[in-house]
């Protein structure tokens, strides 16, 4: 049985001694870093916007929260269901792009997705019923499903493996400005042209991000913008498959431990991001007295601190890799880091207003830092044309998980609302949510204790 003990030692470790940063590894090909091109990071920063506007639109819903508790008269069970519809899909919608992606490629796919999803997203303005936001939300979920398998797929595609935990994190991180510009744009469009146009607007910002995606991205070896040094330097590591043909079975990743390790992580830990998304503004409203018409602070607080924090969090287990650290000791280690980071979000409940805040942000940057490092160790250990398949099979766990903890959410807080504790109930949510990464951690070494990259076979 693997010993846990010395990956969380690492930890203890780390946290009074960080030597400095040796010089970055360079292509075979070229001299030096500086000379060979940036263009990769122009398509990081396409998958960064379109990650950025489609978690302005997740954040939409909760934050109109109270107009639509006015209109619709809905319990917090129906808004769990209505969120967990759009789980379910979204989970499915994960698993179909997975094998979209690995068989069409990432160019169409994230083209179908964005456009699915942008047309859905207008959608939302013709309905005005609970039955109409549930069926509003699997549409949504149904074409959001793309972006994650797509862009891990870009982020496989266009860097070496020393660089992908750094550009996951970047891109990753449009999740949490999303999250900071929704509370600071939703409310002033939701109250000064009504709900609907909050809506209307994300879609188009997916169709602007649309117009720039198809003539900008094509994979690195027909890219005509790509120079010959800078390919060189993304082959570097050795994981040189050509184009996106090969396809590989579901039924024949399912058989593997590393996959596995993968559906565990997202179905255990996607479901706490969901909860920060769908219930913070809720919290804040109903335990605090924060009124979003008047103001976001401690949102908008909230995911500037994770932003900053968690793009810090993907960059460290490259810095440890940097260090002559190998794949898997790198990786772990700062799982292990990002699973205890989360474990004090259970004091929020019970602390001032700014201690909450800082508390929540440290666990939501903790997160991010987390998934993201998970999504890279799928990168790190299975080749480029099964990348796709494995995120969605995995993203479907993550829906699935994302999908029941919503209700279970609506039922506990109905049921301490209806006592007059609300807080109380929020306190069994956020105590759920600050252990689910250490167990998470734990059960993902024991599957899989090294991150070596594994043969898979393909049709």
């Amino acid at each position: 049985m693997p010993d846990l003990l010395p990956l969380f030692a690492e930890v203890s470790k780390l946290a009074f001694f960080m030597p400095p940063l040796p010089p970055r590894p360079t292509s075979a090909a070229s001299g030096s870093t500086s000379s060979i091109g940036n263009y990769r990071w122009i398509v990081c920063a396409l998958l960064f916007f379109a990650t950025t506007v489609i978690y302005i639109d997740r954040q939409i819903l909760s934050l109109i929260k109270p107009i639509l508790d006015k209109e619709l008269g809905w319990t917090n069970e129906q808004f769990g269901w209505v969120n967990s519809a759009f789980q379910g899909a979204y989970g499915l919608s994960l698993l179909g792009f997975g094998w979209f992606i690995d068989r069409f490629g990432t160019r169409i796919g994230y083209a179908v997705t964005i456009t699915a999803w942008a047309i859905a997203a207008c959608g939302h303005a013709l309905v005005g019923s609970v039955g109409g936001f549930l069926a509003a939300r699997l549409t949504l979920g149904l074409g959001e499903g793309g972006n994650f398998p797509s862009a891990i797929k870009a982020v496989a595609l266009w860097f070496p493996r020393h660089e992908r935990a750094l550009a996951t994190s970047i891109f990753n991180s449009g999740a949490n400005v999303g999250a900071i510009v929704a509370p600071a744009i939703v409310p002033a469009i939701a109250y000064g042209w009504g709900w609907h146009w909050a809506y209307i607007t994300a879609g188009i910002g997916g169709f602007i991000w649309l117009a720039f995606w198809l003539p900008f991205y094509n994979v690195p070896e027909k890219s005509s913008r790509v120079a010959p040094a800078e390919l060189a330097y993304i082959e570097s590591d050795g994981d040189t498959t050509r184009g996106e043909s090969p396809r590989v079975s579901w039924l024949y990743l399912l058989t593997l431990r590393q996959t596995w390790a993968f559906i565990v992580a997202k179905f255990m830990t996607d479901p706490v991001w969901w909860f920060f998304l769908i219930w913070l503004p809720d919290y804040f409203h109903k335990t605090r007295g924060l009124e979003l018409k008047k103001g976001a602070a401690p949102l908008i607080a909230i995911y500037i601190i994770v932003t900053v924090l968690s793009i810090a969090g993907g960059w460290f287990t490259g810095y440890l890799k940097n260090l002559g650290w190998s794949i898997t000791r790198a990786r772990k280690t700062g799982m292990a880091l990002f699973a205890v980071l989360v474990v004090p979000v259970l004091m929020a409940t019970k602390v001032g207003d700014w201690y909450a805040i800082l508390l929540i942000a440290l666990a939501g940057a903790a997160h991010q830092a987390w998934s993201a490092t998970i999504f890279t160790t799928v990168s790190d250990v299975f080749p480029k044309f099964a990348v796709g398949s494995v995120i969605g099979i995995g993203g479907l766990a993550g829906g699935v998980g994302g999908m029941l903890f919503p209700v279970f959410c609506g039922k506990v807080l109905d049921h301490y609302t209806a006592l007059g504790n609300v807080a109380a109930g929020y306190n069994i949510l956020f105590c759920v949510c600050s252990f689910a990464y250490v167990v998470t951690f734990v059960v993902h070494h024991l599957l899989v204790p090294k991150l070596d990259p594994i043969d898979v076979k393909h049709t």
